[in-house]
């Protein structure tokens, strides 16, 4: 069957696609570049995989529980085939370990001009995964672009070759970082586009974070913690309390590690207590149930779309709640998860909106909901920069 199927979906490829813009074209200017950095392409079969590390501008200074940032580094990726051009993206937020450098190690590895067709989907993935431990941002750009690649030669988008209904797709929530009461209250006014809000605690203003956007709007509110409370009785305390100001979920209250203090909150909480921090691939699901109501997938934690897609399966099975969340990232690795959005309870999909230097455009945010396009993959093209 699935032979058939790749028969099919090779016989829907087409070649009237328009030319994907030079690699070179859309270069921005990077600091301290080192020369391990600079653009390569390895390969010299029929796929081609080339990358080169950008940095992404925050709009505002983002701050959770731990840490602040103005940039984050990314590595671009493009995955060539017969004509067409795959695109991926892997985000190093501080807490994934990985780096611009550790990334671009890990992608030398990788040699796809062994596989004679992309859409031997398993067979490279799990080539991929085999080449080291860790490095999961560095694998989801893989993932991420061998899928764009699939969907432009069939010229589908993604959702419709898996039959989700992109009707379906859920508000996403946009993040208001930790910050005084005069910057979040003005940062909850310009997203007022925004039918929820995602709002960072963990930073000892709690209380005061969420007056501050109640002082603005109304709109519901999930809450992230970022592993910055430590008192199992007072986080109770707090969740309950958020429950009165309109929360629909904490994530990530208590340290990871505090797996008897969470399953204790999850059991006695009045609002679902979600895994971020904590859960990183497919076979840490089974484990949680209990311990948290339900997970949230990013693709940088899940290696990219094929686990991530797996998770959602495992995740209902267990009757496990479902959120799908993102680093900061341009428009290709939020559009991508964005494709998978119509099977989840919640997202989180704006790292896209936090920065001023997206190289592309891709899923839109319409009335505070998700809207999926109707372009090939992933659903982006580059900017004309």
């Amino acid at each position: 069957m699935k032979n058939q199927r790749r028969v099919f979906l090779k016989g829907l490829a087409t070649a009237s696609l328009a030319t994907a813009l030079p690699w070179t074209k859309c270069a921005a200017k990077e600091k301290d570049a080192s020369p391990a950095m600079v653009p390569a392409v390895i390969g010299s079969g029929k796929m081609k995989l080339s990358f080169r590390p950008y940095e992404l501008q925050l709009e505002h200074t983002f701050t959770v529980a731990g840490n602040s940032r103005d940039t984050t580094p990314v590595v671009l990726v493009e995955i060539q085939y017969e004509g067409h051009t795959g695109y991926g993206e892997a985000s190093m937020p501080p807490y994934l370990g990985e780096s611009q450098e550790s990334v671009i190690r890990f992608l030398r590895k990788v040699k796809l001009d062994q596989f004679k067709d992309p859409f031997l989907l398993d067979d490279i993935l799990a080539y991929v995964d085999s080449l080291d431990e860790g490095n999961r941002a560095a694998k989801a750009c893989v993932d991420i672009a061998l899928h764009d690649l699939i969907g432009k030669l069939v010229d589908k988008p993604l959702h419709k070759l898996w039959g989700i209904n992109p009707a379906n797709t859920p508000m996403t929530s946009f993040t208001i970082g930790i910050d005084t009461p005069e910057m979040v209250k003005k940062k909850t006014a310009e997203a007022a586009r925004f039918k929820v809000l995602k709002v960072k605690l963990g930073g000892g203003n709690d209380r005061e974070m969420i007056q501050s956007v109640r002082s603005v709007t109304d709109v519901p509110i999930y809450v992230d913690v970022n592993q910055g409370w430590s008192d199992k009785h007072q986080a109770l305390d707090m969740v309950h309390w958020l429950a009165e100001q309109g929360t629909e979920f904490v994530e990530q209250p208590l340290p990871k590690t505090a797996v008897a203090d969470l399953t204790w909150l999850t059991a006695n909480s009045p609002l679902p207590i979600i895994a971020d921090e904590a859960f990183q691939r497919l076979g840490d699901i089974a484990a949680f149930q209990g311990v948290y109501s339900g997970i949230n997938i990013k693709l940088m934690k899940s290696t990219g779309l094929r686990e991530a897609q797996k998770m959602i399966t495992v995740a209902r099975a267990l009757d496990m709640k479902v959120m799908i969340g993102c680093m900061t990232e341009t428009s290709c690795a939020v559009s991508a998860a964005a494709q998978l959005s119509p099977l989840v309870d919640w997202a989180d999909l704006d790292g896209n909106l936090l920065i001023t230097n997206d190289l592309y455009e891709g899923v839109e945010v319409i009335e505070g909901k998700l809207t999926l396009n109707d372009l090939p993959g992933i659903g982006i093209r580059k900017r004309d920069v």
